[in-house]
């Protein structure tokens, strides 16, 4: 059966003609003006909408479109908000165009993502690294930050759970409906879709693209569900991380692969790719095909420009989490495609294993070979990265394996409440020009100076906000279970907004240990249930629909809400999503995050949290090393254990001891106004200290100044003037030479015994093969042994050619004695190029044996 279709657009009256505009742009999901106004339209047809207000304008009654036009009032406040976008979108004295140079004048990033988590309207997010896709995509647009985004276009949205009468998580997922969604098709010149076409195994799939505006930045969703694909075909884009492995290989094919293709059949030219985990790394592959046709480059060549302009970020700490496929697998759909990067299905092999022997091709060790900017996402995280990964540069000390850290931030327009951004606003500057709410350029210091009563009226505002929510939607999972009629008027008294109240929520992922609290259940009875200082507990999170362990865990939380000790103390909200998110961050009293150390890369719902007031009680872990002071908030650990029993059990009872001995003490403690003064002052620093940080504009800035910008230079260098081309004949003599490079200390010998204050000079016979002097640099490196007998956290000092003497050269070096006591030091030999952003590429350092 042939089925045509077309779409019917509400007819809204002339002077109600902006909000079709506006519904179309992601913009309304951080300007509160935009949102009140929408749901002042229809407050209960904005929340079934999951605030999506294409959905509702198509849905409102006709009579009340009807109505609002006739109400002068609000037709000025939508004259009002649809200035402050056109405004917004007009804007040129962003930040971006303070910044830019007049070589940047083409300057542009494609940000590359697996899922984008822009609002609840446009479920195509399942978790932390939606969420963190879609605040970057929001400050790069707030900053003017020349950037596209690339991803899939989901047809079933994200997870929506119930649970059973048992606490049991079932999952659905409904079908998106995208002609109610602030999405657009991309067409040809002829006005037909655009597609592409992506190789996959001995065939092909063709790709639709649809356009989603993020204010003044695009994201574009790459869509396999196309009439003219065959029905395997059509179900690559049905589900995120739905599927089996041929599933999930074939979308990363769509998206790194298809992602390219689709941006040059748009015109769009990217000088910067940045790649969010390892999903999207055949992305590197497409360029360097890319680039070997255009500029009729061979794959070396190519790869030298793609290295050196690809950002890649990881978010795992662990090997496992990391993407990895079976060979075989690999080999079904890309060994075809080798055949147009000149290489065989070997040497492509060869780039994304581990190890010579390992028994997986991992999309993470491809990137980290293809891509010269890599980063972890917490200080600490880049630390474990550079740990997990040492084995890629096996001849590199620790700090010198080129992974770096950026710490996550968070949008802070997205997560702020109302109530709380008019209240900074009144005390700490505007911060919010055309170019949209900056939280860097806000008076911090001026925290201090809002009056107690104020900030804590707001807070409560908002407690009693999320204790309304959480009736509403507890009453209505018990109507849908049919519980009895006295649970449901239980339920209208729940939760006391002047009880101490700890939140937790997120992916209930077992490292995450949402059951940690409940190690012992009589203890912790005790201390909800203190007479003078009792506490309730607020849970949400979902599981993966394939972790069983996970769902095991929702269970048992959910469960211990009818055991008689946890009675009005403790609360599971079932379906977990961004909307529930919010109004958690923004209205309990201390949010509670304990998941296995070095196991969280970075965490950001603490920062949401912190926004808002809320104070953080988090295991040292991601970003809470860098942000926890002892008067921002309560730490728990910081010790890494070999016995996951013994660190539970410690860390359980730091929990506990916190709570008995200095959360509940401090919130109690009020004055004769009935205030809070020391939470309220704990409240003001950590606002103060934490928002100006961590939050995505600092962060975007950060990914600028340290790597799009580099990347894009270096990029342009090599695509220009052969410059690629001289780059891989150097790196081929290295790579031809470096087994007959050798380094040793001259025959003098190093005095043993110097006055601090005095340099001492080492002489080192080098022998380089055919390679000249200025190919290599000659360092010495001091530092400290470790267990393993290698040097550790060295400083390099450059040793300078001297002389020439047969086939070996001399160098000469001095290392200033300005330490007292031991000190050590090796020879080295590594590749110098200039032209290039750093000389760390695996197995090019030659240490003096």
């Amino acid at each position: 059966m042939k089925i045509h279709s077309f779409n019917v657009m509400p007819n809204l009256p002339e002077n109600l003609k902006p909000l079709a505009e506006l519904a179309q742009n992601m913009w309304f999901t951080w300007n509160w003006e935009a949102i009140m106004m929408l749901v002042s339209m229809d407050e209960d047809l904005w929340h079934r909408s999951h605030r999506n207000p294409k959905w509702m304008i198509s849905n409102i009654p006709h009579s009340r479109l009807e109505e609002l036009s006739r109400n002068q009032e609000f037709v000025n406040w939508l004259n009002k908000v649809y200035g402050q976008f056109k405004s917004y979108q007009a804007h040129q004295q962003t930040w971006y165009n303070s910044q830019r140079p007049a070589e940047e004048s083409d300057f542009i990033t494609a940000y590359f993502s697996m899922e984008f988590g822009i609002g609840e309207g446009l479920p195509m997010y399942s978790g932390g690294l939606g969420m963190l896709s879609g605040d970057h995509i929001k400050s790069s647009s707030d900053l003017g930050m020349p950037l596209v985004g690339v991803g899939l276009f989901y047809q079933k949205g994200y997870i929506q759970q119930t649970l059973n009468r048992d606490g049991w998580q079932t999952e659905r997922y409904p079908d998106n409906d995208w002609a109610n969604m602030p999405v657009e098709m991309i067409n040809d010149s002829n006005g037909n879709p655009l597609t592409v076409e992506v190789p996959l195994c001995n065939e092909s799939i063709k790709v639709g693209i649809w356009r989603v505006p993020v204010g003044r930045t695009s994201l574009y969703l790459l869509d396999t569900n196309l009439p003219e694909n065959p029905p395997h075909h059509r179900l690559v884009t049905e589900q995120l991380y739905g599927g089996d492995r041929d599933t999930r290989i074939r979308q990363e094919v769509v998206l790194g692969i298809g992602g390219v293709k689709a941006l040059k059949a748009m015109g769009i030219k990217p000088t910067v790719y940045h790649i969010n985990e390892g999903h999207s790394a055949f992305l590197l592959l497409e360029r360097i095909r890319e680039v070997m046709q255009a500029r009729h480059m061979s794959f070396e060549q190519a790869r030298e420009a793609v290295w050196c302009s690809s950002i890649f970020t990881t978010h795992t700490p662990v090997i496992a989490g990391n993407e990895h496929f079976d060979p075989e697998l690999v080999r079904k759909y890309l060994e075809p495609y080798c055949g147009e990067l000149g290489i065989t299905w070997n040497d492509l092999l060869a780039i994304g294993k581990e190890k010579e022997d390992s028994a997986t091709f991992c999309m993470t060790v491809l990137a980290l070979r293809l891509a010269a900017y890599l980063n972890g996402v917490s200080q600490l995280h880049g630390e474990v990265s550079r740990d997990m990964w040492r084995t890629v540069w096996p001849d590199l000390p620790f700090e010198e394996i080129p992974i770096k850290s950026i710490t996550n931030g968070v949008h802070t327009s997205s997560w702020i409440s109302h109530e709380h951004h008019g209240l900074y606003q009144k005390y700490m500057g505007n911060g919010n020009s055309d170019a949209g709410w900056d939280p860097c350029t806000l008076r911090w210091e001026n925290m201090a100076n809002i009056p107690d009563q104020e900030l804590w009226d707001t807070h409560m505002a908002r407690k009693q906000k999320l204790i309304k929510l959480t009736r509403e939607r507890l009453k209505k999972q018990h109507m849908r279970l049919g519980s009895d009629v006295t649970v449901l008027e239980d339920i209208e008294t729940l939760f006391d907004p002047n009880i101490l109240t700890i939140g937790f929520a997120r992916r209930f992922a077992t490292y995450k240990r949402a059951n940690l609290i409940f190690k012992d259940l009589d203890r912790l009875s005790a201390i909800l249930n203190h007479a003078n200082r009792p506490i309730q507990l607020l849970f949400a999170g979902k599981a993966h629909q394939a972790d069983t362990a996970g769902k095991e865990l929702v269970k048992y939380i959910a469960g211990l809400m009818s055991d008689k000790r946890f009675k009005h103390r403790l609360v599971f909200l079932e379906d977990y999503n961004m909307n529930v998110a919010r109004y958690l961050v923004q209205g309990v009293d201390v949010w509670l995050n304990n998941p296995m150390r070095p196991m969280e890369a970075s965490g950001t719902s603490g920062m949401k949290a912190s926004i808002n007031g809320v104070l953080n009680m988090s295991v040292l872990d991601g970003w809470w090393v860098e942000a926890c002071e002892q008067e921002v908030g309560w730490s728990i650990g910081g010790t890494e254990y070999n016995d996951a029993a013994e660190r539970d059990y410690v860390e359980s009872e730091a929990i506990y001891n916190l709570l008995e001995k200095e959360i509940a003490p401090l919130y109690y403690d009020r004055d004769n106004h009935g205030l809070p003064r020391g939470w309220l002052g704990m409240m003001k620093k950590s606002v103060a200290r934490i928002t100006p940080v961590f939050n995505t504009h600092r962060m975007v800035r950060e990914y600028y100044q340290r790597m799009y910008q580099p990347a894009h230079k270096f990029g342009k260098l090599l695509l220009s003037d052969g410059n690629a081309a001289s780059v891989s004949q150097w790196r081929k003599r290295i790579q031809d030479n470096w087994p007959a490079t050798r380094v040793s200390m001259n025959s003098q010998r190093v005095e043993k015994l110097v006055l601090s204050g005095r340099n001492v000079v080492v002489h080192a016979k080098v022998w380089l093969g055919d390679l000249r002097p200025e190919e290599v640099a000659v360092q010495l490196y001091i530092g400290k042994p470790d267990p393993k007998g290698a040097l550790s956290n060295g400083e390099t000092v450059d040793m300078h050619h001297e002389k020439r003497e047969g086939d070996t050269h001399v160098y000469r070096g001095e290392i200033p004695a300005t330490v007292n006591g031991r000190q050590d030091f090796a020879i080295r030999i590594i590749p110098k190029n200039k032209d290039i952003p750093h000389p760390f590429t695996p197995s090019f350092v030659k240490w003096e044996e």
